[in-house]
Parts: C-alpha cells; structure tokens; sequence
C-alpha cells in the first residue's frame, strides 16, 4: 500500500501531572465520540503535563473539550503519514522535505504490530502546505 499523506489539526491541552488527569480528558473525548488519529503526553516541569491532540473530527473535539471544561490551544496543523512498513519507510519521505529545503521541527511515528506505521511531522507553519504538496498529500 502507498503510504496516505494528510494535514491534520491538533490541539494543546495542559493538565496537572497526577495520575488518571489524561485518563479523564481521554474518557471525555470518548464519551462525547472524539476520534483521535494520534495522541502524545508531554511533561511540562514539574507540575503540569501537555497533551498533544490530534482529533479526525476538529469541531466534535472542540465541542467535547468545551464540555468537559478543558482549555485547547489551538489548532494547529501537522502532517499525518500512514503506510505500510518496511526497513527504511521514512527515508523517503525525509529525503523529499531535505530536498525541497524543508526542516521537520519535530517528529514521532510508530508501527501497529501488524505491519503499518504512522508517522506525525511537525513543521514550521509556513512549510506544511509546501510539505504536503511534496510528499503527495491527498
């Protein structure tokens, strides 16, 4: 399978660094049906904790968030790449942003166990729709 290329949005929410905090934005999300395409934990100091959003449906999200009484900050935009893995999936895909003189400020991927991967790439806000284009975004 070709690897599918989109632009995504995601969101920041800060939570205190105490056990289940994350666990009661994500039971909130799923109670109000957010899908999430990704989703990362960041500790921030001591006392607080980012939570990286990345939601298939913005609106519902932000619905969701308002809701539950979290604070998002956002969105953002990212890029979303998902294929099939095999050694070196991601080399291609660095080698036409280094080509096209386009830095990845910040990146995190990883494979399903049944032989996928998706891969989430940061950029500079004014790179990603250039980013997109030149990896084949749909």
């Amino acid at each position: 399978m070709k690897a599918t290329v989109r632009i995504v949005d995601y969101f920041y929410a800060l939570v205190k660094d105490r056990p289940g905090e994350a666990c009661k934005l994500l039971s909130q999300l799923a109670g109000e049906d957010v899908n999430l395409l990704a989703f990362s934990a960041i500790p921030i100091g001591h006392e607080h904790t980012q939570l990286v959003i990345y939601p298939e449906n913005t609106q519902r999200l932000i619905r969701a968030a308002e809701k539950g009484g979290y604070t998002l900050n956002g969105p953002q935009r990212a890029i979303l790449i998902q294929g099939d893995d095999h050694l070196g999936a991601l080399v291609g895909l660095c080698e036409k942003l280094c080509l096209a003189d386009i830095n990845i400020a910040a990146s995190s991927g990883v494979t399903d166990g049944r032989g996928g991967y998706g891969y989430v790439i940061h950029l500079r806000a004014e790179d990603v729709d250039d980013a997109a284009r030149q990896l084949g975004a749909e």
